[in-house]
């Protein structure tokens, strides 16, 4: 580990308690999105704790360390919102679902935190928003611009917040989609939203809800993009303290579990709805203020990774073979911790063509079109993009209808076919 990449937080960053004490720790790894070149084989890879701290106080659950974000997102960036099928169709359907529930209007600037390739902008700039992304990764920021949506490559911040004011003006609505949990600094970030923002305005955010993680066993999201893990409890800590309110949260979907977080200035036009104290309450009644509950909770993720490597070895000492599916970043932290390699998957497919021809990190597991599956023909699919898994089938019914067999490995090892 390069001690200069990496820095480990004593504070809560919702509430900013220095009360918090590490609940869970998993194996380190790599940043999971570092895919390498075959000629890199055998270069030192460095690797970052895994570590979980619970807050006593507001009762939130984030990553011990930090690692340098320009480390994360600033090289060769490789996920891409429009690889997904799935996520593009939510992406449409959230547009559609804002522009009727806030009856907002044309010429309305919608602004992206996160914005990616601009796939959920466009949706918008298709009802004649006026639509600015803000993305670190510069190689995706310019494929964005090139395809008509301006992005601006940069952290969201409050000083970038006071200088996209004066160019563009205020926004109507400030969404992000599953990348406020990626930000150490979150406080310059709300206090930029709540800058930019019109009174009348709207910061609707998703990020994956620790709710579904703790109950479907989907430890894998853990990884060191994702430095907090959601409830609604905490939130409203980092809200009042930039007097801004929830309006309303929705669970949704993408990434096995979300949700969507629409908040206002204090005082704005909306008038809240229930669903805050309802998910409050679901929430304690799982013990997600406890930190036992995380205790537990690691001992369950052993049992599973138990599970799974007998199942797979099993399976090879029969001579079978095992692709995996997916090489989503969830992926590093799940083989890592559960000590999967190339001994045991003998190669990995995925959508994304920015990841083809690369290794994955840590593993050195080549990575590969789909059309290997048909070419090799492995007697059985490790499903390692699970949030995706029904389309995946659906999409490869051919690889069961000629024998195959999908392996799901949470929340219990699962064969299916």
């Amino acid at each position: 580990m390069n001690k200069n990449d990496c820095y480990l937080r004593k504070t809560c960053r919702m509430c900013l308690s220095t009360d918090i004490q590490k609940v869970m720790a998993l194996t380190p790894t790599p940043i999971g999105n570092n895919f390498l070149e075959k000629e890199n084989i055998g270069e030192e890879e460095p690797v970052y704790p895994l570590d979980l701290y619970f807050c006593n106080r507001c009762h939130h659950l984030q990553l011990g360390h930090v690692v340098d974000p320009c480390v994360l997102y600033q090289n060769d960036y490789s996920y891409v919102s429009a690889t997904s099928s799935h996520f593009v169709n939510h992406l449409r359907e959230y547009a559609d679902y804002m522009l009727k529930r806030f009856d907002l209007q044309p010429d309305t600037l919608v602004v992206d935190i996160g914005s990616n390739d601009g796939t959920c902008l466009r949706f918008f700039q298709d009802k004649q928003m006026r639509v600015l992304g803000v993305d670190p990764a510069e190689n995706i920021a310019s494929k964005a611009c090139s395809a008509g949506i301006e992005t601006i490559a940069d952290f969201f911040s409050l000083e970038l917040a006071k200088r996209l004011k004066e160019t563009h003006g205020q926004a109507g609505l400030i969404t992000s989609h599953n990348a406020c949990a990626h930000i150490d600094n979150l406080d310059s970030v709300i206090e930029g939203v709540h800058y930019m923002l019109a009174d009348d305005g709207l910061f609707s955010m998703e990020v994956g809800y620790l709710y579904d993680v703790y109950k479907n066993t989907w430890f894998d999201t853990i990884y060191h993009e994702h430095l907090d893990y959601h409830t609604v409890e905490p939130l409203n800590y980092l809200f009042f303290r930039f007097n801004m309110e929830i309006v309303s949260i929705q669970r949704v979907s993408p990434q096995g579990g979300s949700i969507r977080v629409i908040s206002q200035k204090v005082g704005g036009k909306y008038k809240k709805d229930n669903s805050e104290q309802e998910l409050i309450n679901m929430e304690k009644s799982a013990g997600l203020d406890k930190p036992e509950t995380f205790h537990d909770f690691a001992e369950h993720i052993k049992t599973v990774r138990d599970n799974l490597t007998v199942l797979i070895r099993s399976l090879k000492k029969e001579g079978k073979t095992i692709a995996g599916f997916g090489a989503p970043t969830k992926a590093t932290t799940l083989m890592a911790h559960f000590g999967l390699g190339k001994e045991d998957l003998d190669f990995i497919v995925d959508d994304n063509p920015l990841k083809q021809g690369l290794l994955t990190p840590g593993t050195n597991i080549p990575v590969l079109s789909a059309d290997a599956i048909y070419e090799d023909r492995p007697d059985y699919l490790l499903i390692l993009a699970w949030n995706f898994a029904e389309p995946i089938m659906k999409n490869h019914s051919r690889f069961l209808k000629e024998g195959g067999k999908f392996i799901l490995p949470m929340p219990s090892p699962e064969i299916v076919g």
